[in-house]
């Protein structure tokens, strides 16, 4: 049995990981998902506080990181006992660069036009949270995501340069959905290739997997 510690991106909230908790408990696992700190301030050092203090004393912690989380998972990882880190269609920092640097970096935003070119949607306009995240999310859960109310992310998380100099020495996977329209998967691929030197373990459904494809997401994140 291990102990699923998830993260979830932007939105910051343990709620994400609804759909998928039941499924990973179902398949005879401890899983705890972590609300992060929701005040502007709180950067990249707060959001490691909080998942440390939800990991407690708990061993056999397999970390899963959503989007965002991509830049805290790694830093959790230097404090605490980790078996695996997963992450799950998420940004990979680079040492010293920002999250607000580390779309221009990668070229994410003409990745992104380029893919919506290819779906016959032209060139893509201005993030839109219905195009971009919630296109294959079924509509009862999309409803209930809107209800939730806006949970924007922290100012300080895009200003605060990552601080690892190397990628912690622990196990990586990387799960990506292969209809993410946000980070389409040859990007991706490309990134974390670049980043990680490894492959891209993929699977139907796009950015939020966990909402559109909890059964399957559960599948992958179990696979050994």
């Amino acid at each position: 049995m291990a102990t699923y510690v998830l993260i979830p991106g932007a939105d910051g909230r343990a709620w994400y990981w609804h759909r998928l908790v039941p499924e990973l408990r179902r398949r005879g696992h401890d899983v705890v998902a972590v609300d992060l700190p929701r005040e502007s301030s709180a950067g990249l050092a707060e959001h490691a506080d909080a998942v440390v203090r939800a990991i407690g004393d708990r061993a056999g912690v397999v970390l899963v990181a959503q989007s965002l989380a991509g830049f805290t998972a790694p830093l959790v990882c230097e404090r605490v006992a980790v078996d695996q880190l997963i992450l799950v269609n998420a940004m990979v920092p680079a040492y010293g660069e920002t999250a607000g640097q580390w779309w221009e970096n990668t070229g994410q935003g003409a990745a992104r036009s380029a893919y919506a070119v290819g779906q016959g949607r032209g060139p893509a306009p201005e993030f839109d949270l219905l195009t971009d995240f919630f296109h294959d999310v079924p509509q009862e859960v999309t409803e209930e995501a809107m209800a939730q109310g806006d949970s924007e992310p922290s100012a300080a998380l895009f200003t605060q340069p990552w601080p690892l100099r190397e990628w912690p020495h622990v196990p990586t996977r990387f799960v990506q959905g292969r209809e993410d329209r946000f980070f389409p998967i040859e990007f991706q691929r490309r990134i974390v290739g670049e980043r990680l030197g490894i492959t891209v373990e993929d699977m139907p459904g796009g950015h939020l997997s966990a909402l559109s494809r909890p059964a399957e997401l559960a599948d992958m994140i179990c696979r050994s």
